[in-house]
């Protein structure tokens, strides 16, 4: 009981926040002179802030037990997505993300909904080896921080179709400059690169089971993504990749990712149930 009370609270404050950075990019993008008692954007954060508190609170009480920490699709799945948060509410201080706020929050509130009312299980028992566990953590930020660019792409694919369409109204006045959005993606995936790499290091020198049959899969999909990044990178370093070309290659990546983290955990838990 306690721990859908924490659930349904942080579900409200995140739509909550995600209405109220939008209408404050909404109002900013118009012009309009300030409304008397309307929250500021620090205190719209704060919100959020208050919003991954409870998020991390009930989602510890699920995936904590006696027998270990359990990382079956649905607590994995709220996991990222908290963790996708943190990233948003840090990168807020820094950089005019709140047009990714404004949809990844709600994105959270629905994967925390989601695990509240559906169950699968992966344990992963006490006295695991801390190699293991640096793999498990870098794989996990090293997928957050490439969702974001992922999303980064599409809100960038949109706002070219608009501005190439002579269409800039809408949505595309919520968002920064092309070429600060474009700037941002590419900071997403170096960093995200780095923490792929890491992961895929770590659990190539660390973990024997990497290409076992039940991860070989998922082993060869993560090293396909990381391989597409890398050229990405290298295409924009030497020949000045951008635009569309970015943006395909960033979204190709990111499935491929996709199919590796959730896609196998998906055929394994869910449709095979083991």
């Amino acid at each position: 009981m306690d721990n859908l009370i924490l659930t349904f609270s942080a579900i409200l404050l995140y739509l909550a926040c995600s209405a109220l950075l939008f209408f404050n990019l909404k109002h900013a993008s118009t012009g309009s002179a300030t409304v008397p008692g309307r929250l500021s954007r620090k205190q719209i954060i704060a919100m959020g802030i208050a919003a991954l508190c409870l998020h991390t609170l009930a989602l510890s009480s699920s995936m904590i037990n006696p027998m270990g920490i359990d990382l079956g699709f649905y607590n994995a799945m709220s996991l990222v997505s908290a963790v996708i948060v943190l990233l948003i509410l840090i990168a807020e201080w820094r950089y005019p993300v709140d047009i990714l706020a404004v949809v990844l929050l709600p994105v959270a509130a629905i994967s925390m909904l989601i695990d509240s009312f559906n169950t699968t299980h992966h344990i992963l028992p006490p006295g695991s080896s801390n190699e293991l566990i640096f793999h498990i953590l870098t794989s996990i930020i090293a997928y957050s921080i490439l969702a974001l660019a992922a999303l980064q792409a599409i809100l960038l694919s949109i706002q070219n179709k608009f501005l190439h369409a002579h269409h800039p109204g809408g949505i595309i006045r919520l968002m920064p400059p092309l070429s600060t959005m474009e700037i941002l993606l590419f900071e997403f995936i170096v960093i995200g690169f780095i923490a792929l790499t890491i992961s895929l290091g770590s659990g190539i020198i660390f973990l024997d089971n990497m290409f076992a049959q039940q991860l070989v899969h998922k082993t060869i999909l993560s090293m396909i993504a990381w391989f597409v990044f890398l050229v990405l990178l290298v295409g924009r370093w030497k020949l000045g990749w951008r635009g569309r070309t970015a943006i395909r290659w960033t979204l190709t990546g990111f499935v491929s990712l996709m199919l590796a983290y959730f896609g196998s955990k998906f055929v394994l838990e869910i449709v095979l149930g083991q």
